[in-house]
């Protein structure tokens, strides 16, 4: 009925159905997805797409005898909703979007904020799922499968449970975090400073944004869809430039973090002083710095 294919952009595991049919023309046909694919391809769950549905925020499904097949129209959608929320609209304000522009009112607008397929909308991340069995991540990360550790990985949003599986959010962050547990760190040290580097990652995030709203939008209250396509434009152009940055200036100091390492190692029996400077030699008799002893203690040249 129709074939398996691998999904691409951060779709996970395969979930896309490719359509076959005597139209076949030879171009790739359009993939469609079943209601459990669907709402892993978007992150959500389940009840959540069904809940979506029932307040009539997705167009209705193809039907194929029982089977509700959905396509990339619906994963846009979805993806359009989670961001509109988390851009502070509430389900009630984008059911009156989509009604607004489904009916044509203000179509302008509307079209714009749904079009599906605006780079703000779009994840600037392209990350793969990962998911994982408990043995498969057992055996990622041996002895270090515990409650406080899946906590933290919970909390940071890493893993999330489906049903009797783990869902990673990203390939390179389960592999990067495998190999450091690999190399003896522990996984809550990881987590830890995967933390950090999450506290450091949204500054960064806010410089860049707050560097297009107050120098490229500046006095612009409300975006108008003119607004929205020249923001989409920008923010499509400074993606490579912010990695770009980030990348340079993370590079610049590991190098000056390794050799200051490196310096520090070389001299171990040199305790530091409190401001990281060397101690001075003690003065026979006396205190580091201290004064100088007096008395026949101390000789004098010619004496």
């Amino acid at each position: 009925m129709a074939d398996r294919t691998s999904a691409d952009n951060g779709r996970a595991d395969g979930a896309a159905h490719a359509r076959t049919g005597p139209e076949d023309d030879g171009t790739d046909p359009p993939a469609e997805y079943r209601t459990a694919e669907l709402a892993r391809a978007a992150g959500i769950t389940v009840r959540t797409l069904r809940f979506y549905r029932e307040r009539r925020l997705l167009p209705p499904p193809r039907r194929e005898g029982r089977i509700a097949w959905y396509n990339e129209h619906h994963l846009n959608r979805l993806r359009t909703i989670s961001a509109l929320l988390a851009r502070g609209h509430t389900l009630g304000g984008i059911a009156d979007l989509i009604d607004a522009f489904e009916k044509g009112r203000d179509a302008g607008g509307a079209a714009e904020l749904l079009g599906l397929e605006s780079t703000l909308v779009s994840p600037w991340s392209q990350e793969t799922p990962v998911r994982l069995t408990p043995e498969d991540l057992a055996a990622h990360f041996p002895d270090e499968v515990t409650s406080d550790n899946l906590a933290t990985a919970l909390d940071l949003g890493y893993v999330a449970v489906d049903g009797d599986e783990v869902v990673h959010v990203s390939r390179r962050l389960l592999d990067a975090s495998t190999a450091l547990v690999g190399e003896g760190i522990p996984l809550g040290a990881v987590l830890e400073a995967g933390r950090v580097v999450r506290e450091h990652a949204d500054a960064v995030a806010d410089l860049f944004t707050n560097l297009v709203r107050a120098h490229l939008f500046t006095g612009v209250r409300e975006l108008s869809p003119d607004d929205l396509r020249r923001l989409s434009d920008v923010m499509d152009r400074l993606r490579p430039l912010a990695e770009q940055v980030v990348d340079v200036e993370l590079a610049l100091a590991m190098d000056r973090r390794v050799r200051a390492e490196l310096e520090s190692w070389s001299r171990p029996d040199e305790p530091d002083g409190p401001d990281g400077e060397p101690r001075p030699e003690p003065e026979p008799g006396g205190e580091p710095g201290g004064p100088r002893p007096t008395g026949r203690s101390r000789s004098r040249p010619g004496g």
